[in-house]
């Protein structure tokens, strides 16, 4: 049983990491937000945003209640996306790789290191891989972090980012490489 157990976790792992990394051409772009509120401090360099918050850069587009986004010395910029009250907060961003490929995902938090090229989405997380509308794989936890640089997910059980036992389960839908459903 430990053997099938471990073989499914390598399989879900290599298929994970095809995973194709966020558009290259998002890094030099500026960052756009919409937002019925914001407060900023420029000692500290936080920009609070409230009130329906859409916030751009590039192909990524993220939507909350909330963003409180902070920026350090060199310039890199971190941003915390909050849902609002019973929803969710989301992200979509262009993939390198092809013309139509996307990534998507929800949460009711998110956090975005724009230094790491890191995305860590907390409790009610989903994330999808799309061409174009179709999704090609799909993963949902309480916990999932998207290292785009590296192509990799991990997902688990419980949101402060560890998996425990009794704590539910994650799901995992992944395509076939080179299916293409028929239409």
């Amino acid at each position: 049983m430990k053997k099938v157990f471990f073989l499914g976790l390598c399989l879900l792992n290599v298929g994970l990491m095809g995973i194709g990394h966020a558009e290259n051409a998002d890094k030099s772009q500026p960052t756009n937000v919409e937002a019925d509120r914001m407060a900023y401090d420029d000692v500290r360099q936080i920009n609070t945003f409230s009130g329906n918050v859409i916030l751009s850069k590039g192909s990524l587009t993220m939507k909350a209640e909330k963003v409180v986004v902070t920026q350090d010395p060199a310039g890199y910029q971190f941003a915390t996306l909050y849902a609002p009250n019973g929803g969710v907060a989301s992200f979509r961003q262009k993939r390198d790789g092809g013309s139509d490929l996307w990534i998507e995902g929800q949460a009711e938090r998110i956090e975005y290191d724009g230094k790491l090229e890191l995305v860590k989405l907390f409790s009610k997380a989903k994330m999808r891989r799309l061409e174009g509308n179709t999704a090609t794989d799909e993963v949902e936890g309480e916990f999932i972090s998207y290292d785009s640089r590296a192509e990799f997910f991990s997902v688990n059980n419980n949101a402060s980012g560890q998996s425990k036992p009794g704590a539910g389960r994650i799901k995992a839908v992944i395509q076939p490489h080179g299916s293409k459903k028929e239409k």
